[in-house]
């Protein structure tokens, strides 16, 4: 895994200063999403590995999977694929787009919930941790049931547990003193 990040973050700082010079880093997070999920598939490991498609014939059918690219985005795809890099496309789209977060400056916080959160509670949420970090907050609701209710948010390495769960595991720790 540290190594596939490694050999990721040059290509995803190539493509995130391209993307910027060209003013398109919407559109560049929209494409590396959707090139990342076709080269995570099944499918995809087998072409790469195919011994009887060409490098070029590989990037076409990734290209081609992953709907419309740009030129440039084209040629991104050829480029991983000319050096045997396609298999890291989820690593260079994750850190894609941790290069535009830190750029635009916001955060991205993974919001577990017991059950799924209404617009105004997920707002309210959001509005708190703005504040909370003075920056702009892209959050991510999973459901997880086993949480009994609340919820659990993690940003970076920080994790706020608000969570049923989490003050039963709490308790039943200060009782074990």
């Amino acid at each position: 895994m540290a190594e596939s990040l490694t050999i990721a973050r040059p290509y995803a700082e190539a493509a995130f200063k391209l993307a910027r010079e060209l003013n398109a880093l919407p559109s560049w997070s929209e494409a590396l999403g959707r090139l990342a999920v076709v080269a995570g598939t099944e499918v995809a490991r087998e072409l790469v590995g195919n011994p009887r498609l060409t490098t070029e014939q590989v990037a076409g059918l990734i290209a081609d999977s992953a709907g419309k690219l740009s030129a440039e985005q084209a040629n991104f795809v050829r480029v991983l694929a000319g050096n045997e890099r396609l298999t890291v496309l989820p690593e260079i789209a994750d850190a894609f787009e941790a290069l535009r977060n830190a750029h635009e400056g916001v955060v991205d916080a993974q919001v577990s919930s017991a059950y799924p959160l209404a617009d105004d509670q997920l707002a309210d949420i959001v509005a708190t941790l703005e504040q909370k970090y003075a920056s702009k907050v892209k959050a991510t609701v999973h459901v997880e049931p086993d949480l009994i209710g609340g919820v659990s948010i993690r940003i970076g390495d920080e994790v706020i547990d608000a969570s049923v769960r989490g003050k039963l595991a709490q308790m039943a720790s200060a009782m074990k003193l």
